[in-house]
């Protein structure tokens, strides 16, 4: 009597392989460079405190002695919070362009050309930097806030905060795409210093930052509601103070209804975010293989 034995399968040892191999998994290129980025900052406390000065001078001198100046008594608090959400229109700009700022020096010491010969997509490049842009500014936003309300801003809190949360991201990802453009286009950090203050600077007194667009002329107000940092002041104050930000919005849009303005300014942000993180997507690629 012949007895077959059938063969063992490894169904133990296969699962471990697999679980090793699970375990093993690449961590993502663009975190590991978002790493490389925040480490490099930490290095370097000016990126984090030079681009937190002027909002933080808005939002605790300048709002407070503006409210005091040209409010009336019973609104003082109000123009004040409006006042210290603008610096949020402010902050966003100058510390996306702050970090453009280190795409050129990493090209001019040479770690540029390290990573674009390295086996990872260009575009994990500007997804790592726009990373730990996004984190520096949420870390400064909330500074900004809190240093703002301890001052005697007044925000409401709820889930319309939301609105903020989804318009402080696409602007930040917006401004990022605009500094990335530039560091690619301008070879050195004495010209893109430069130009910063007409991309971050410029705009803030045209957007309704200190006054409502209204009180523009009118071809003037025309321009302010095509500027993207219109509609997101407005969706700042929409979701912050909510009559403030109302206003704001039918400033822009003249409709009824707040949560139809809100869609529709947050829509011409993402357009607009889009349109640009493309290009500089397409401009950094093309200059790292010319």
């Amino acid at each position: 009597m012949t007895t077959t034995t059938a063969p063992i399968t490894p169904t133990v040892a296969v699962g471990l392989d697999e679980r090793r191999t699970h375990r093993a998994r690449p961590v993502p290129a663009a975190l590991v460079l978002a790493k490389r980025r925040l480490a490099l900052t930490v290095r370097s406390p000016r990126a984090l405190v030079v681009p937190l000065m002027t909002p933080i001078l808005f939002a605790l001198v300048i709002a407070p002695a503006l409210a005091n100046t040209i409010a009336v008594p019973a609104g003082r608090t109000a123009y004040m919070t409006f006042v210290a959400l603008a610096t949020v229109g402010l902050l966003i700009p100058l510390n996306c362009s702050f970090s453009g700022l280190g795409v050129i020096v990493d090209r001019q010491q040479g770690a540029m050309r390290e990573l674009l010969v390295a086996p990872i997509r260009r575009s994990s490049i500007v997804l790592g930097n726009l990373l730990a842009a996004l984190a520096l500014t949420a870390l400064q936003l909330a500074v900004l806030i809190a240093a703002s309300a301890l001052r005697g801003a007044a925000y409401e809190t709820g889930l319309r905060t939301l609105w903020f949360v989804a318009a402080a991201l696409v602007f930040a990802v917006l401004m990022y795409g605009l500094a990335e453009i530039l560091s690619v286009r301008l070879p050195s950090p004495e010209e893109y210093i430069a130009a910063v203050p007409a991309i971050a600077i410029v705009p803030f007194f045209f957007a309704g930052s200190l006054f409502p667009i209204t009180s523009l002329p009118h071809w003037l107000g025309a321009v302010a509601k095509a500027l993207p940092l219109t509609h997101a002041l407005a969706l700042f104050r929409y979701g912050m103070t909510g009559v403030s930000g109302e206003r704001a919005l039918h400033n822009i849009w003249g409709l009824q209804s707040a949560p139809e303005m809100a869609v529709l300014s947050l829509v011409v942000l993402l357009a607009y975010a889009a349109v640009i993180v493309t290009a500089a997507l397409r401009l950094f690629t093309k200059a790292g293989t010319s």
